[in-house]
C-alpha cells in the first residue's frame, strides 16, 4: 500500500500520509504526495486537494529510519515537494491534528491554506538536532505569526498548541469536529479562490525587528555557547526580515547543509537515535508479552526510596511505601510533599494535583501490605547483607508473578536473585538521585531475569519518562564502573599536580555540567569513601586512594557537613577553594612518593574521557552493555556528559580511535603513570588497527 494514499471526497482529492508511526517524510511518502498532486492537477473534476495525516498526527517530520543516509536529501526531496504543492492550480490545504513538527509543519507552511483541530501542537525543533530548518520554515513561519513568536518558536524547538496560534495567519481555521470533513467542506469553500495565496507572497516588516534580533542574539551567546545552530537560526530569521524571499531560501539551505557537517549536529543527531535504539533489546521480540503493572511498592522511604515511589505516582500508578520505622516514614512522606509542593510553586502541578499524586502514596510499616503489588522497588542501603534480608522477606509475601527489582548501585544483582525462589523474576533497577528528577534508569538484567520482565519494565521505564538502557551484572553495571577509572584519573591528576578546581574547571570548559570534585561535594564524599572501603576489603592488593581518603578521615564529607574538596558557607552551595585542601593534596603526593608538575587543561580532559572510553570498550567486550550507543546514552542522561559531544564513545569515534589509542601510550609514558590502566581494551585496539569505530 503506498504511504501516500489518495482518494476523492466528490470535487475535493484527499492525499493521506501514511508511514506510522508519525508520517515520517521519508523518500516514499515524499514521491507519493507529488505523484498525488499531479493525479488531482489532471483531473478536471478535483477542484481542491486536501494533505491529512493518518493515525495520530500530520507528521513528525523526517523519517528517522532515513537519518545519516543519502535517501535523506534524495529528490524528491522535501523542498521540492513544497515547491509541487506551491505550483499545484488546485488549492492545497493542510489539515493538521496532532502534530506537525519540523518537516512536517514546512510542509503545512507551504500550503496554499492550513486548518487544524483545538488540540494540534506544532513545532520546528531542527535545533535540538543541531540544525535548523532547511525547507523554508525560517522563511514562511515569520511571515505568519510575526518575527517574535517565530524567533521563539525556531530558536528553542518548542512545540506550541495550536491554540496559542489561532489569530496568527498560521492557521486559516480552528475547527471541531472530525477533522477530514471540516477540511473537504473548508477546501471546498476555496475551491474557486484566486490567485491560490502563498506564505512566501506575505510581507514581512515590523518596526521592532532589530530589537527582537539583537535580543535574541545575545541570549542565545550566553545560553548556547557550544551550539552554533541557534546563532544561526537567528541570523536565518534576520534573513527572512532583510532579503528577497528566493535569496532567503537560498542563504537557509547552505546554512543547513553546513550546520549538516558539524561535530555537534553529528554528535547530538547520534544522542537522538541512540535514545530510540535502547529501547530495543536483540533477543527480546517487539511483541514479548508484558506483566500487568497497575499497582507499585517501594521498600525505603530515604531520599532515593522517595524519589522512585514520586515517578510511580507520577505516572497516576499507586505505591505503597514501607518503612521500617514511623519516624522514618513520616520524614519520607514530608520531603514527598515538599518536593511536590515546591513544583506547585514554580506552576508545574496544580495544589489538587498535588493533592492527587500524594493520594496514590500508600504508607505501611508492614510487609503483608506490599504483598499485591505488580512491582515492588527495594531501596534500602547499599549493603549486601541489608539486601538479602529484604529480598528474602519479598520472597515470602509478594503475590506470583510479581516483579522485584532492586535499586542496587554497584551490588550483584544475580546474588540478589539467588536469595530467593524466583530469580525469573529479579530485576535491577537502577535509578539516578534524585530519582524524581533524573531521566536516566540502569535496566540491570540477571543471569535468570524473564525476558517478559525485562520487556515489562523496558516499557515501565517509559511510562515513568525515564531513560531505559539494558545492563548485564557486573561491580557498577555501565556507569559506575566507568565512572570508577574516570575518578581514579581525577584522583591521580591531583596526586601529579593538579588541584581540584582545576580538574573541575578544564572539564566544564569541555562541558561537562559539573566537575567531579563538585559533583562529589554535592553527592557526598563518603558514599565513595564507603566503596573504595568495600573494594580495599574486596581487592586488598588494590592502591588506596590516599587523598580522597585522609579528606574522609577529617570529615569532610562535602556540602552536608561545609567542607569537602572545597569549603561552603552556612546556607550557600558555592564551591569555595581551601588551602587547607591543597595542603592535604600536597601531602598525599609526598607521601606517595610524587613529584608534582605543572599539568594542563587538555591533558585534564583528555585522561579522565579517554579512561571512560577504555572502560566503555571493555563493558562492550564483555556484553554488559548491547552497543556502545547506550554507553553514551547512559552518560547522556546519567552523568552530565555533553550533549553536543554525543558521549564518550562517540566522541572517541570523531577524534578517532587511533588517535585515542596513540594518546593513552602517551599518557602510559607520563611520569608516575600506572601502564596497566592505559593498556587498551583489545577491542579498541582491535578497531583502532582496523581504522574502525564504534558506532
Amino acid at each position: 500500500m503506498s504511504q501516500a494514499r489518495y482518494s476523492t471526497r466528490g470535487a475535493v482529492a484527499v492525499i493521506t500520509l501514511d508511514n506510522p508511526p508519525v508520517n515520517g517524510l521519508g523518500h516514499e511518502l515524499r514521491g507519493g504526495i507529488v505523484a498525488g498532486l499531479d493525479r488531482a492537477a489532471a483531473d478536471p473534476a478535483v477542484k481542491a486537494v486536501v494533505l491529512l495525516g493518518a493515525g495520530k498526527g500530520f507528521s513528525g517530520g523526517a523519517d528517522i529510519k532515513e537519518f545519516n543516509s543519502p535517501r535523506a536529501l534524495a529528490e524528491p526531496n522535501l523542498r521540492t515537494v513544497i515547491r509541487a504543492v506551491e505550483q499545484c492550480p488546485r488549492p492545497v490545504v493542510a489539515a493538521i491534528h496532532g502534530v506537525a513538527v519540523g518537516g512536517g509543519l514546512e510542509l503545512a507552511l507551504g500550503c496554499h491554506y492550513r486548518v487544524a483541530l483545538a488540540g494540534a501542537q506544532v513545532a520546528l525543533p531542527e535545533v535540538k538536532l543541531g540544525l535548523l530548518p532547511g525547507a523554508g520554515g525560517t522563511q514562511r513561519l515569520p511571515r505568519v505569526v510575526g518575527i517574535e513568536a517565530a524567533l521563539d518558536m525556531i530558536v528553542s524547538g518548542a512545540t506550541v498548541p495550536a491554540t496559542q496560534l489561532a489569530g496568527t495567519r498560521l492557521f486559516d481555521a480552528v475547527l471541531e469536529g472530525d477533522l477530514l470533513e471540516g477540511a473537504v467542506a473548508f477546501a471546498t469553500r476555496v475551491a474557486d479562490v484566486r490567485p491560490l495565496p502563498l506564505v512566501r507572497d506575505l510581507p514581512l516588516s515590523d518596526p521592532r525587528a532589530p530589537g527582537l534580533l539583537s535580543v535574541a542574539r545575545d541570549a542565545v551567546a550566553a545560553a548556547a555557547r557550544d551550539y552554533p545552530a541557534p546563532s544561526r537560526c537567528v541570523a536565518a530569521v534576520e534573513v527572512a526580515c532583510t532579503r528577497p524571499f528566493e535569496e532567503g531560501l537560498a542563504w537557509e539551505r547552505e546554512a543547513f547543509l553546513a550546520l549538516l557537517q558539524t561535530p555537534e549536529s553529528r554528535a547530538l543527531r547520534h544522542a537522538f537515535l541512540a535514545e530510540r535504539a535502547a529501547s530495543r533489546i536483540p533477543d527480546v521480540p517487539d511483541d514479548t508479552p508484558t506483566r500487568p503493572i497497575r499497582a507499585a511498592a517501594v521498600i525505603g522511604a530515604g531520599t532515593m526510596g522517595g524519589g522512585i515511589a514520586m515517578n510511580f505516582a507520577n505516572a497516576g500508578i499507586p505505591v505503597t511505601l514501607l518503612e521500617v520505622k514511623q519516624e522514618a516514614l513520616d520524614k519520607g512522606l514530608s520531603v514527598i510533599r515538599k518536593n511536590y509542593q515546591g513544583s506547585a510553586r514554580k506552576g508545574k502541578l496544580t495544589a489538587a494535583q498535588v493533592e492527587e499524586r500524594m493520594g496514590l502514596l500508600r504508607p505501611t510499616l508492614d510487609y503483608a501490605a506490599v504483598g499485591q503489588a505488580d512491582i515492588v522497588v527495594e531501596a534500602v542501603f547499599e549493603d549486601m547483607a541489608v539486601k538479602e534480608k529484604v529480598f528474602r522477606r519479598l520472597d515470602e509475601v509478594m503475590k506470583p508473578g510479581a516483579i522485584l527489582a532492586t535499586n542496587t548501585s554497584t551490588l550483584d544483582v544475580d546474588r540478589i536473585a539467588a536469595f530467593t525462589r524466583r530469580p525469573a523474576d529479579v530485576i535491577g533497577t537502577h535509578f539516578f538521585s534524585p530519582a524524581n528528577v533524573m531521566k536516566l534508569l540502569e535496566i540491570v538484567r540477571g543471569k535468570q531475569t524473564g525476558k517478559d520482565v525485562l520487556a515489562t519494565v523496558m516499557a515501565l521505564s517509559r511510562k515513568l519518562k525515564k531513560t531505559g538502557v539494558v545492563s548485564g551484572v557486573c561491580d557498577g553495571f555501565i556507569g559506575n564502573r566507568m565512572l570508577h577509572g574516570y575518578l581514579n584519573q581525577c584522583l591521580a591528576l591531583l596526586a601529579e599536580g593538579a588541584l581540584p578546581q582545576q580538574v573541575d574547571r578544564a572539564l566544564e570548559r569541555w562541558g561537562f555540567v559539573m566537575g567531579p570534585f563538585r559533583v562529589s561535594d554535592l553527592a557526598g564524599n563518603d558514599v565513595g569513601w564507603y566503596v573504595r572501603k568495600r573494594h580495599y576489603a574486596e581487592h586488598p592488593g588494590e592502591p588506596r586512594q590516599v587523598i580522597a581518603d585522609k579528606l574522609c578521615e577529617l570529615g569532610r564529607f562535602g556540602q552536608k557537613t561545609g567542607a569537602g574538596w572545597y569549603r561552603y558557607q552556612t546556607g550557600q552551595r558555592e564551591a569555595i577553594p581551601d588551602p587547607v585542601v591543597e595542603e592535604i593534596i600536597v601531602a598525599g603526593s609526598k607521601e606517595m612518593g610524587l613529584t608534582r608538575r605543572t599539568i594542563g587543561d587538555q591533558e585534564i580532559v583528555e585522561r579522565c574521557v579517554f579512561a571512560l572510553v577504555n572502560e566503555g570498550a571493555r563493558i562492550l567486550e564483555e556484553g554488559i552493555a548491547q552497543r556502545a550507543s547506550d554507553i553514551d546514552v547512559v552518560y547522556l542522561a546519567g552523568y552530565g556528559f555533553p550533549v553536543f559531544r554525543g558521549g564518550p564513545m562517540r566522541f572517541a569515534d570523531e577524534v578517532g580511535l587511533l588517535d585515542v589509542v596513540r594518546s593513552m601510550a602517551r599518557f602510559a609514558a607520563l611520569p608516575h603513570a600506572d601502564g596497566a590502566f592505559w593498556k587498551p581494551a583489545a577491542l579498541l585496539a582491535r578497531l583502532a588497527a582496523e581504522g574502525k569505530s564504534f558506532t
